[in-house]
């Protein structure tokens, strides 16, 4: 964390080298926690965007200046950060943030200042919802839902599921939901349904009762660090069946945790750096180059956040608020790295979801599913 601030630092001090007053922008998220590798992939993405945008000159002639803030994946400090980026940094827009309760606490704030604001990962249906000034360049839960249903069926065939949704996640409860109400059209059914709270490290009383139910595969919508130790507790009472999670499940940690259990497990993303899509391979290219990693779909969606803002100034020819919020919402086949991107009338991305699978502990691109 400390090296990704202080790459941040840099890269503002770089902007000494233009005249013109820099354009500022913040990027808020959990650097530090529980879910710190959601906000550090996101990060190195948007370093990368701002870092190539400056080399070339900048924005509308202006150097971009990042501001960056740490929430340390706790709830009430995104609303903070957003305070401070409104009445002290004056920022002109917003990244961030990756899990939905924290783009649920800021937005608000965003949103009566007339800030615009393009969260990274935040899946759940109500992060924009919030207001006109309030973006998304991921695909929502609904969507996302359905992409688990329309696996779960037709890949792999399930026809007695069981869903574990952590209760105080606004994004494991949507998704839980959503994958419900598809799985059912679907001719399948949902044999049991568990609950946990976030932070919980012993779900052997759940697992047993949706093993007593007859499941044959068990969907956990929360976040990874819960998800890896219920795919190693499932396994060691002795279920077989396949376990698959949302884009939560995304993140090197998954795998640190899980271990072996995870092996063979699936989760849906935004995107997978084995795509042969000619964007995505120039931009794996310069991201390996850049950071000596390759990229996963967090750090992806970061990178394209920060690229969709900037093209939105150069279209609005300002970064004044109105004409800038009316840039990002006009956004039609913009070419990310995922490829096209377009912006909804619900200031939602419209963009397929990728289907993974963990093999030799590397997350394996299986199967792509169309909006």
């Amino acid at each position: 964390m400390r090296n990704l601030l202080r790459l941040a630092a840099l890269a503002s001090l770089a902007t000494a080298a233009f005249a013109a007053e820099p354009i500022k922008i913040g990027q808020y998220g959990a650097f530090t926690g529980k879910d710190a590798d959601f906000g550090l992939a996101a990060r190195k993405g948007v370093l990368l965007a701002v870092e190539e945008a400056n080399a070339a000159g900048g924005v509308l002639g202006r150097p971009i200046e990042l501001v960056v803030e740490d929430n340390q994946s706790k709830q009430g400090e995104s609303a903070t950060i957003a305070k401070k980026f409104v009445s002290r940094d004056k920022v002109v827009a917003v990244l961030g943030a990756n899990m939905s309760n924290h783009s649920l606490e800021a937005a608000p704030v965003f949103q009566t200042a007339k800030v615009p604001m393009i969260a990274i990962t935040s899946t759940a249906p109500r992060v924009t919802e919030i207001g006109d000034y309030i973006f998304r360049v991921c695909f929502i839960d609904p969507f996302q839902g359905t992409a688990l249903a329309k696996f779960a069926s037709d890949t792999l065939h399930l026809k007695r599921v069981a869903i574990l949704t952590s209760v105080n996640n606004a994004y494991s409860v949507g998704l839980s939901k959503n994958f419900r109400e598809q799985i059912t059209k679907l001719g399948g059914t949902v044999v049991a349904e568990q609950r946990h709270n976030e932070g919980d490290k012993d779900f052997r009383a759940q697992l047993t009762a949706i093993k007593a139910a007859g499941a044959e595969g068990i969907l956990h919508s929360g976040n990874y660090t819960e998800g890896a130790l219920i795919c190693k507790q499932a396994r060691a009472l002795g279920f077989t069946g396949p376990i698959f999670g949302g884009d939560a499940w995304e993140g090197p940690e998954f795998v640190a945790i899980g271990g072996a259990a995870v092996e063979g497990t699936y989760y849906s993303t935004h995107a997978s750096a084995e795509s042969e899509h000619p964007a995505m391979r120039a931009f794996v290219s310069r991201y390996q180059k850049r950071w000596g990693e390759v990229p996963n779909a967090t750090t992806t969606l970061g990178y394209e956040a920060a690229i969709l803002l900037f093209d939105a100034m150069k279209r609005a020819g300002t970064t004044d608020n109105k004409p800038l919020r009316d840039a990002i919402a006009a956004t039609k086949n913009f070419p990310g790295a995922t490829g096209g991107i377009t912006i909804d009338e619900k200031r939602n991305a419209s963009k397929p979801a990728t289907i993974v699978v963990v093999k030799d502990g590397k997350a394996k691109f299986l199967e792509s599913v169309q909006p």
